[in-house]
């Protein structure tokens, strides 16, 4: 398959794009940065630079034609306004649902947040802003004829991935970076996620039979 993975010098999305290609996919970083593009192809993917936040529907749509799947792996970052929360992790998602559509690529894979349907609606708090941002942009993709998973990672650490998951409606605890790339792998391949949003914690579930359970 060709998946094309928005956000693609994220530390889950470089994870994400090595399990990938070592699984014989081809996958494809976009990243805003040139300087990063030698980090996306040492993982085996392929990457092209193309800017979320400079870019239209119709460059993203370039993109992602011809592809099996897409992955929204991107944010402002965790040192970002909150102006950046608006733009790259509800703007960018939405725009890369319109390339999808307009490409004619159905599966669409959200790497969304634990709680934010808890998000306070009246506060300027950055971190608010923010889950307020990643719910809007999947309240977006769920309203739409989009074959969609949202993927709910819980607390990200970089502690060594451990193979097992928790995967439900669950309270907030840590996960592991490559955890949550091999989830993200899982779902791209399994039809039975699609539709479905769910949180992702470590566990005691093997991913491969999580998913499988979902």
């Amino acid at each position: 398959m060709r998946v094309v993975i928005a956000g693609g010098h994220g530390q889950i999305a470089l994870l994400l794009e090595k399990v990938l290609a070592d699984r014989g996919h081809h996958a494809v970083g976009v990243v805003r940065n040139p300087d990063h593009v030698g980090d996306v192809e040492a993982t085996g993917a392929e990457a092209v630079v193309l800017d979320l936040e400079k870019a239209d529907v119709a460059d993203l749509t370039d993109v992602v034609k011809g592809s099996d799947a897409v992955v929204f792996a991107a944010g402002g970052g965790p040192n970002s306004g909150a102006a950046r929360k608006e733009t790259v992790d509800k703007g960018a998602a939405i725009m890369l649902a319109d390339a999808a559509e307009a490409a004619g690529v159905r599966r669409y894979v959200m790497v969304s947040a634990m709680g934010t349907e808890n998000a306070d609606p009246d506060s300027d708090e950055v971190f608010q802003v923010y889950l307020r941002a990643k719910q809007a942009a999947d309240d977006n993709v769920r309203a739409r004829d989009l074959d969609w998973t949202i993927v709910r990672p819980g607390r990200l650490i970089n502690d060594v991935a451990t193979g097992n998951v928790q995967i439900g409606d669950l309270e907030h605890g840590p996960v592991t970076r490559g955890d949550v790339a091999h989830v993200l792998a899982e779902v791209i391949e399994a039809d039975n996620t699609i539709g479905k949003t769910f949180d992702v914690l470590n566990g005691d579930t093997p991913v491969k039979q999580a998913i499988a359970e979902l």
